[in-house]
């Protein structure tokens, strides 16, 4: 029995083809295992937000307040951005001269538009990574299997000019090239989990970031400081709420 089989030896038999393949390979499965840490801790610092940083804004007594409460426990920093973003539409509509193009626009609408623009913004920057992540997962098992297909031809040619051959000959190069393709599901695998984990947490919290958008909405716009009931103390359905100029 031929010892001398495993990655070793298949890389040391292997073209500048199968390294380019291992290599890459290697490289998409760093990148993939990267992105997936810091997708986790993005999404667990924006938990943390909606945790703690929510009920202190709308807890809080002034604007001023609840903007450095939120500033203060929001690591994520996208509850800040659209805080931060709406009070700056709100300061620009309470000092425009009422001419131009956007003159016959309401607070409200006015508000609505610059409220969507910042959860698309919000948007963007939780997808980052994913179509990477996605890309991994679709082409890693391919990448593998291309690695197969040309580690067998080239063990194949090699042992074409050795005369009669029998199966431990060709079962040996072709069971390593076949490591190739175990590779690319090793790669593809773990990347395609992390999509679809990313992804659905991606939509839960973008609905709670809409939820944040509405309640922002209704502040600026009428005076009704609402905290959302999941964040409410106690587990209290009844939303809580406060009069204008708080």
């Amino acid at each position: 029995m031929d010892t001398q089989l495993g990655l070793a030896h298949f890389w040391q038999q292997g073209d500048a083809v199968s390294h380019v393949l291992a290599i890459l390979l290697v490289l998409m499965s760093i990148a993939s295992w990267s992105l997936l840490l810091i997708k986790l801790l993005e999404q667990w610092r924006l938990r943390q937000a909606l945790r703690h940083a929510l009920p202190a804004f709308w807890q809080a007594s002034s604007k001023q307040a609840a903007r450095q409460a939120l500033a203060a426990r929001d690591g994520s920093q996208l509850l800040s951005g659209i805080a931060q973003q709406a009070d700056e539409a709100a300061q620009a509509y309470a000092g425009k001269s009422g001419l131009g193009l956007g003159g016959e626009l309401d607070a409200g609408e006015y508000l609505g538009r610059t409220l969507q623009q910042a959860l698309l913004q919000a948007q963007a920057r939780l997808e980052q990574g994913l179509t990477v992540l996605a890309s991994i997962g679709a082409t890693a098992p391919f990448i593998g299997l291309f690695g197969t297909v040309w580690g067998i031809y080239h063990a194949l040619i090699n042992l074409s000019g050795h005369g009669q051959m029998n199966i431990d000959q060709v079962a040996g190069p072709v069971g390593e090239a076949l490591i190739m393709t175990a590779i690319g599901l090793f790669v593809a695998i773990p990347a395609v989990l992390a999509y679809n984990a990313c992804t659905r947490s991606n939509r839960l919290m973008l609905a709670a970031l809409e939820g944040f958008a509405h309640g922002l909405h209704a502040y600026l716009v009428a005076g009704v400081r609402q905290l959302p009931p999941q964040a409410m103390p106690g587990g209290a359905l009844q939303p809580q709420s406060a009069g204008k100029g708080a």
